[in-house]
């Protein structure tokens, strides 16, 4: 029986991937083997010596101390493009409140007051007031093409925009994915330039922090509307706000609240909206449910930030999981370890990301105590288990 721990509400359909004949899932639990969470900090929690797995139920992991799951060779889930379609719509939603200044036209027309004749000529005043612009011919640049990024793109071309984009890093499943009439951005400075409305779909990193700053503001061209659904931090939004207040950007559109933010008449924040969507919940919890199953029944790995990507059809009713970091001869001394015990691998597959490796192998027969106390003893071993 496997104990999974809960933080956040996370959807039942999730949840109920999970057989209760073999999964014994309570929020209480203070040894589980996984845990699953949306957005609470798990920075400060204890890691149990029990733990396995974590499954963040959502895209970015930033909750998470992922470093210090991977010194203890505990992979970190999450669910990349569950939620892709809800942020999506927010961000056409968002180009569609800034270029047509909903929000500030609908603002003006709840206060309007007076009989209906003096009603009638303040909408007729507002309506000259907020003259917007619409989005076919406009240039969209998008800034990090995973599955969120590619979703937000083609929907910017099937409106009519010219849209550029710009990723270093493009995953081959991500450009099958994107519109051929995507073009590619040599960088975001060039992106940045072309742009009449910019929006970031990158992680939160030390690289990313600020990734747009007040020069890059000052090239974009005038009038331009800046989106940030991505993370708080990714925006510098004191150079965003000097930015509006001088007129040279249109308006900003952010799903993170701040003090300074609040109450600016070309700012749009939401809390924090971009996944609260049933589907979306739904969806990662689903897609974190099975791989966090799939790991703790038959030791494979997908959609983990830490570990490298490992699924292996399993052969035998034996199989040996070994998390280890990236060194030379880690796999004969492993191999070295299970010969002199007399045990014969029938099947393995390693894979290695970074500084992290990870091995499934299927055995003719089970350990025992000893020779897996053994492997774990070897220097760079991270974890080891049996399944």
């Amino acid at each position: 029986m496997f104990k999974i721990k809960t933080f956040n509400n996370i959807s039942e359909k999730g949840l109920n991937r999970l057989p209760s004949s073999n999964y014994d899932i309570d929020p209480d639990h203070e040894s589980p083997e996984a845990i699953i969470l949306r957005s609470h900090k798990l920075h400060d929690y204890p890691i149990p010596e029990s733990l396995l797995a974590v499954g963040r139920a959502g895209a970015g992991t930033n909750n998470v101390p992922v470093a210090k799951m991977s010194q203890r060779g505990i992979p970190v889930f999450n669910a990349p493009g569950a939620n892709a379609n809800a942020v999506k719509e927010l961000v056409i939603a968002g180009m569609l409140l800034a270029c047509r200044n909903i929000c500030q036209a609908w603002d003006y027309a709840r206060h309007v007051d007076g009989t209906p004749e003096q009603q009638n000529k303040a909408v007729e005043d507002g309506k000259k007031r907020y003259v917007g612009y619409e989005l076919p011919g406009r240039t969209l640049g998008v800034v990090g093409l995973g599955a969120i990024g590619v979703y937000v793109a083609n929907a910017a071309v099937a409106l009519g925009m010219r849209v550029v984009g710009f990723d270093p890093t493009i995953t081959v499943r991500s450009a099958w994915k994107m519109s051929a009439e995507v073009q590619e951005m040599p960088s975001i400075d060039e992106l940045v330039k072309q742009s009449d409305f910019v929006t970031f779909h990158v992680p939160l990193l030390e690289s990313t922090k600020h990734l747009l700053n007040a020069q890059r503001i000052a090239s974009m061209k005038k009038g331009a509307t800046v989106l940030n659904f991505a993370r708080d931090g990714i925006v510098d939004d004191a150079a965003v706000l000097k930015a509006l207040d001088d007129g040279w950007l249109h308006a900003y559109v952010s799903d993170f609240p701040a003090e300074n933010l609040k109450g600016h008449e070309r700012v749009i924040t939401l809390p924090h909206l971009g996944a609260s969507t049933v589907e979306a919940e739904e969806n990662c919890a689903i897609m974190v449910a099975d791989q966090i199953r799939d790991f703790l029944e038959n030791g494979n790995i997908h959609n983990s930030v830490n570990f490298p990507e490992l699924r292996l059809a399993r052969i035998g009713d034996v199989r040996l999981t070994i998390a280890n970091q990236n060194r030379p001869d880690m796999v004969g001394q492993i191999s070295h370890v299970l010969g002199q015990a007399g045990v014969n691998i029938q099947h393995m597959s390693n894979e290695s990301r970074g500084e992290l490796a990870y091995n499934l192998m299927d055995l003719d027969k089970a350990i025992d105590r000893d020779t897996l106390t053994a492997i774990k003893a070897i220097d760079g071993v991270l974890s080891t288990r049996q399944i």
